[in-house]
């Protein structure tokens, strides 16, 4: 349920053009919906501009099926992260309709279309390199579903600056940049003094022994000099991008 869904339902009532049997039908399960095993919080988007989102972790393909469900019932953008190719497999036989993003291990449905007024400029994502992809891939998948102008530049990390100076323009262009890095972490500090805009650094689990599992990179972005340069979690793409999100809403 977002401000659009809500409107319409309110509108359509004072217009006649709905009765009020049928818009309490449409808000019964509004703002929250008990489930056997989940409590979905259909508000969300209304208080926050981002709907809830399904972590497929730890969940099962029958879990992420009932919660789906009931979100798709109410309409929006539809979003669960983090489902193994075998889970989605499994809940896109229940409901063909959800769309399975295998690098980025996302499962989406009624993305928004982008909306260049909605937001002050586009996000970049960079990603230093390759192995970082599927990180990339969780923040772009997420901003490109909630209608957020977004633009990549992989494999640019500081092992070769020059992939990243020759993009200086769309470098400088952006609103938010999301930079992705594992091994020591170094090309958020890189990007960060090159531009004016918020960076968001994403430390990644890409490393040998001594990066500690993204420790290494983590430590190295929260000690960077440059301004401006926050920091989420290790591998976490989509908290980024509800960061970026948030920063570049107009």
């Amino acid at each position: 349920m977002d401000l659009h869904t809500l409107s319409t339902i309110l509108t359509d009532l004072r217009d006649g053009k709905s009765s009020l049997e049928e818009s309490l039908k449409k808000l019964q399960h509004f703002p929250s919906e008990t489930l056997s095993e989940a409590c979905v919080d259909h508000h969300r988007s209304l208080r926050t501009g981002m709907p809830e989102v399904i972590y497929g972790a730890s969940k099962t393909s029958e879990q992420i099926v009932s919660i789906a469900s009931s979100l798709l019932k109410q309409g929006g953008p539809l979003l669960a992260t983090r489902v193994d190719s075998a889970k989605a497999a499994s809940v896109t036989y229940s409901l063909p309709q959800l769309i399975y993003h295998e690098d980025a291990k996302i499962l989406t449905c009624n993305a928004k279309p982008e909306s260049q007024h909605n937001y002050r400029g586009y996000t970049l994502i960079i990603c230093a390199g390759t192995s970082d992809i599927p990180v990339a891939e969780e923040a772009r998948i997420t901003l490109a579903t909630l209608g957020h102008p977004v633009q990549k530049l992989y494999d640019a990390g500081v092992a070769g600056l020059h992939r990243l100076l020759d993009k200086h323009s769309l470098i400088t262009g952006a609103a938010v940049i999301i930079v992705i890095a594992g091994m020591e972490g170094a090309l958020p500090s890189v990007v960060g003094g090159l531009v004016g805009c918020p960076v968001i650094g994403v430390p990644t689990s890409v490393g040998y022994g001594a990066s500690f599992g993204g420790i290494a990179a983590l430590l190295g972005m929260l000690n960077s000099c440059a301004p401006g340069l926050a920091v989420v979690n290790i591998d976490n793409g989509f908290g980024a991008a509800c960061m970026a999100e948030a920063i570049n809403k107009a």
